[in-house]
């Protein structure tokens, strides 16, 4: 049955007032004007980039930081083809492990300074200090050092070679202004008043970031790569998807990355003002298991709770076939995704029997659920129900993001229901997730079998085929030890206003290509032609 519309939200309607009549109502004209409003299901943790956790926080600040430069639409990992240039004017390999990237002399901090090599220094030296904590740390190994031989030219040296030497060189690193940041204690990076009011190099300005309210950013009319064609960003912060599914309809808001299930996607194709944007699925859902509680240290417990599941059934009635069982932590769009991946079937009849064993305790744990996502609250009752059948007892505890993803660093939970937007590199996302030592490997998983599969997959293997079967291999080791359950990856459809044109959609990365779109001048409304 489909949902019933809910009125705006008075506190999106306030908001959105506020927001767009900080300035001169009606005064601009032309194709630099353009107020574009994300609906956000959350708030971010921080906007500086390498103590960041969060998929909304890295639409925001990858607004306001660049990189050296950035994957292409080919989405190529290997070598350096098809990328793009963004701080990095040129670069070559001097020799098979040292990487020269020459530097855009027209880049400058948004505070006057130019872009220097000895940022692009200070930002390696950042993200692999231990004392930062940055997601991205564990694929930088590869990296020996950074310096800089002048003011335009860093120089990568690499420990050996390996097939995404460049990828990793440039990928996860926003590059970060020395002069702002190296008198900030870096164990105090995650709390830094930067983060909060950041000063970059990109497209776009931050001007403000009212908690519990939304985030604006302005366009940098002198960005060295092209003035953005919109003149403002704003993400107003909802209670949860649902909230931002209302938003869109009612134009209160004007784009949204992920639109869930089907009945979400109906109503959002019943408003005439917005159009639908299919692309390739990066993300996938699971359930996680912390393996260093008692309950979940034990492996048969754990094999035996994915066995209890029909992830089938949970798809057709979440997605009605518009999403897959995943046969590992893997999104659709990545060529390892291979149906020969050894999984664990559906069997209620065995887990049954082994759970039986425990002494005739009844099994109970709780089950963490963020309230910002319908689908994962969606699927959270579903398990509940169908492990209820089999004596378990589950949980659940609703959180909001911030203090899920709390808990989750901290480890004081049993199990979670998260989803990852993994990253283009196969090798780069699973290192981050499931390798031990890593920062977002909050289940503690470790098994040196995987991870000599995983560095023969990433590294070791030359030819394509050996490759394959080094993943196969890998996957095949963590589905038997069922660090968690794969529950879905989604066919993805955002949502754009109508008026705006030049749309693109990144896979890895939906926002990226903001600053290329544009609002024409005859498709503009009201808060289009705000100025500040």
């Amino acid at each position: 049955m489909r949902a019933p519309l809910k009125p705006p939200s008075l506190i999106g309607i306030a908001l959105l007032a506020a927001l767009t009549s900080c300035g001169h109502p009606g005064t601009c004209r032309g194709d630099y004007c353009g107020t574009l409003v994300f609906a956000a299901g959350g708030q971010p943790d921080i906007l500086l980039p390498p103590v960041s956790v969060q998929g909304l926080a890295r639409d925001v600040f990858q607004q306001i930081f660049l990189k050296l430069a950035d994957i292409g639409p080919s989405m190529n990992t290997l070598g350096d083809q098809d990328f793009q240039p963004q701080l990095a004017r040129r670069w070559e390999w001097e020799t098979p492990t040292r990487l020269v990237f020459h530097l855009d002399p027209r880049a400058r901090w948004q505070d006057g300074p130019p872009v220097t090599a000895a940022d692009v220094a200070f930002t390696f030296q950042a993200y692999t200090d231990s004392q930062v904590h940055a997601e991205s740390r564990p694929l930088l190994g590869g990296i020996a050092s950074v310096t800089a031989r002048d003011s335009l030219t860093a120089v990568f040296t690499y420990r050996e070679r390996y097939p995404e030497m460049f990828y990793a060189a440039v990928y996860h690193m926003y590059i970060l202004p020395r002069h702002l940041l190296d008198t900030v204690p870096r164990p105090r990076w995650a709390t830094a008043a930067f983060g909060r009011t950041p000063t970059g190099d990109g497209p776009y300005r931050f001007v403000s970031w009212t908690p519990g309210q939304g985030i604006e950013l302005a366009a940098d009319s002198t960005f060295f790569l092209g003035r953005p064609h919109i003149r403002r960003l704003i993400w107003q912060f909802v209670g949860d998807q649902q909230a931002a599914i209302t938003q869109l309809v009612a134009g209160q808001s004007d784009a949204l990355e992920f639109l869930g299930p089907p009945e979400n996607l109906r109503r959002v194709q019943q408003a005439p003002q917005l159009a639908t944007y299919p692309y390739k699925s990066s993300a996938y859902g699971y359930m996680l298991f912390n393996l260093a509680t008692p309950l979940f240290s034990d492996r048969a417990v754990r094999r035996a709770l994915v066995q209890a599941l029909d992830r089938d059934l949970m798809n057709q009635s979440v997605w009605a076939g518009q999403a897959k069982v995943p046969p590992g932590p893997m999104p659709q769009f990545w060529s390892v995704w291979d149906p020969a991946i050894r999984t664990l079937p559906y069997d209620t009849a065995a887990a049954a029997r082994v759970l039986a064993r425990r002494s005739g305790r009844k099994l109970s744990f709780e089950l963490l659920v963020p309230t910002t996502s319908a689908v994962r609250r969606q699927y959270a009752r579903l398990i509940q129900a169908q492990l209820l059948s089999v004596g378990v007892d589950v949980k659940l505890v609703e959180l909001a993001g911030n203090v899920m993803q709390d808990r989750l660093a901290k480890g004081h939970f049993e199990a979670a229901m998260l989803a990852t937007q993994a990253d283009p590199s196969p090798t780069a996302s699973v290192t981050q997730h499931w390798v031990l030592g890593s920062p977002a490997n909050f289940g503690h998983y470790a098994n040196t079998a995987f991870q000599r599969a995983l560095e023969t997959a990433g590294h070791g293997a030359v030819r394509p085929e050996d490759a394959a079967r080094a993943w196969r291999e890998a996957f095949d080791i963590m589905n038997d030890d069922a660090p968690a359950v794969w529950l879905y990856s989604p066919n993805l459809v955002a949502a754009v206003h109508r008026r705006v044109a030049d749309v693109q959609i990144r896979p890895d990365s939906w926002w990226a290509l903001v600053r290329t779109w544009r609002i024409p001048a005859d498709q503009q409304i009201d808060r289009d032609r705000v100025e500040r």
